[in-house]
């Protein structure tokens, strides 16, 4: 606000000099009571230069419209622009709803001072093209250039030097010694699964809330997976209910970290050791999380990644497999490659898949990993921005932090009171064109996974019906952060519903 405040005592020169430095084009105008006065553009000042105004006249000629010099500059132009520059400057007092503000927004003018007591305390700028996506890929860093050797080296398909690079860098970043790079994260848990000779006849534990690929991926395997509830605080499957659902033909259990939070791995590790079970790690949304200093993924057979567009890194689509078993390890890349012999070359010793990642994807990747703790840094810092701005609004409830566990930000997510309607709350914020999205819906509710639930979920249940994610692109700077989360927190009093 320092650059955009001037007193109508400074010169014309002056003023341009405060303009170039706010970067905003305008400046606020206020008189030795710091009382709004006008607005003045870059182009205001241009119009006066051409018009002969001397650079030493107060920018006030530019604001009293019966001022000498002021009636010199209309006098210049034709009539119709002259109109225009007699017209009052547009302002609004603080706490203006932000539809009013969109009104009051024209050709002309996209930056409006909020006053308080006849006082400049804020302004809303808006940008004709603003769009908050609920998540958008961020390629600053070398991904083009890798990309182009790809290109022009012909190594564009499943072999070259990027795909091993790549999982060489995102095992030695979760902590576990091998990586098998795979064409998404769904096919790394079916992977995964094929691996461990998970098949029909074997049940598999989920959590219910999670997306749809944790329990396709088991039902691709031809097993059966088994819903159980989440916990309250973290939102992760629960180990107590985890022990209730075992029976004598539970084979592994996958726990998902869920929206960067991670599960109690060390209840789930002691239960799959009690009871001879696998455990695939579900670390899709995870990546840099960990518990107890332990990274996600460092507690599984083998863990599961995706590295879709809008995760913590991407490669566009993608997904990998992480495991400390050298054993395994050889086998998910025969798998991967068709079952086919890695020493007889169209000989197949298995029956396989073709889940392979291309080297223009993994070159994608490698850059990404480059710039991974930046991203996480700058994800927390968003994180940050909406719990501090939305602290004094009871209908917003951040997600939990947990002694003992590290989450990441990969969406910014929030409970909302039992009172707000959560499809009026989207759809108010799509019209000003912020992309807000519900919690995933519990799985146990839906027709093709009903049949595997365990119990009722209630936890899930509530979760889901509360849970909304919001913007989260580091394409955004503070500033439009902070109206983003203005605009939030205006529309959410106007979602009340009464229970």
């Amino acid at each position: 606000m320092k650059n955009l405040v001037c007193f109508a005592s400074r010169t014309i020169y002056e003023t341009m000099e405060q303009i170039t430095l706010n970067g905003k084009g305008v400046v606020f105008v206020v008189d030795d009571h710091e009382k709004f006065l006008a607005t003045i553009t870059d182009g205001d000042i241009r119009r006066a230069i051409l018009s002969k105004i001397s650079l030493g006249a107060k920018i006030e000629s530019l604001v009293k419209k019966n001022s000498k010099e002021f009636q010199l500059l209309l006098s210049r132009f034709p009539a119709e622009i002259a109109k225009k520059l007699q017209r009052p400057s547009a302002s609004a007092n603080i706490g203006t709803p932000v539809e009013e503000l969109l009104n009051m927004v024209s050709e002309r003018i996209n930056i409006i001072p909020l006053l308080k007591d006849h006082k400049v305390v804020d302004y809303f700028q808006h940008k004709a093209l603003f769009y908050a996506p609920i998540a958008s890929p961020c390629l600053r860093g070398n991904e083009l250039k890798y990309v182009v050797e790809c290109l022009e080296t012909n190594w564009i398909s499943s072999q070259g030097r990027f795909i091993p690079i790549f999982e060489k860098m995102i095992s030695d970043y979760c902590g576990l010694k091998f990586g098998v790079a795979v064409s998404n994260g769904t096919v790394a848990l079916h992977l995964a699964l094929m691996t461990l000779n998970i098949a029909e006849g074997d049940e598999v534990i989920v959590p219910d809330l999670t997306f749809g690929a944790t329990i396709n991926a088991v039902l691709q395997a031809r097993a059966t997976p088994v819903i159980v509830d989440v916990e309250p605080d973290s939102w992760c499957i629960d180990p107590l209910l985890i022990e209730k659902a075992i029976t004598k033909k539970t084979k592994a259990i996958i726990p998902v970290h869920i929206y960067g939070q991670m599960a109690n791995m060390k209840k789930i590790s002691e239960i799959a050791k009690k009871n001879n079970l696998f455990i695939i790690e579900d670390c899709a949304e995870s990546i840099g999380a960990a518990f107890e200093n332990k990274m996600s993924g460092g507690f599984s057979d083998i863990a599961c990644y995706s590295f879709f567009a809008n995760k913590v890194i991407t490669t566009g689509e993608g997904g990998m497999c992480l495991t400390n078993s050298k054993e395994l390890d050889e086998r998910m890349k025969v798998l991967r490659d068709h079952g086919m012999s890695k020493t007889k070359r169209y000989w197949h010793d298995h029956v396989g898949m073709n889940y392979r990642l291309t080297n223009i994807q993994a070159a994608i990747g490698v850059a990404q990993v480059e710039q991974i703790d930046s991203f996480a840094m700058r994800r927390n810092q968003i994180r940050s921005l909406y719990e501090e701005k939305l602290s004094h609004n009871p209908l917003f409830t951040p997600q939990m932090k947990i002694k003992d566990r590290k989450s990441i930000t990969w969406l910014v997510t929030f409970l909302m009171d039992k009172r707000i309607d959560i499809d009026k709350m989207i759809s108010l914020a799509c019209e000003i064109n912020i992309d807000l999205r519900p919690f995933f819906y519990p799985l146990s509710e839906m027709e093709p996974f009903k049949k595997f639930k365990f119990e009722t979920c209630p936890v899930t249940n509530d979760l889901s019906s509360r849970g909304l994610c919001f913007p989260t692109s580091m394409v955004f700077s503070d500033e439009e952060y902070c109206r983003i989360i203005r605009s939030l927190d205006e529309i959410s009093h106007k979602c009340i519903k009464f229970l």
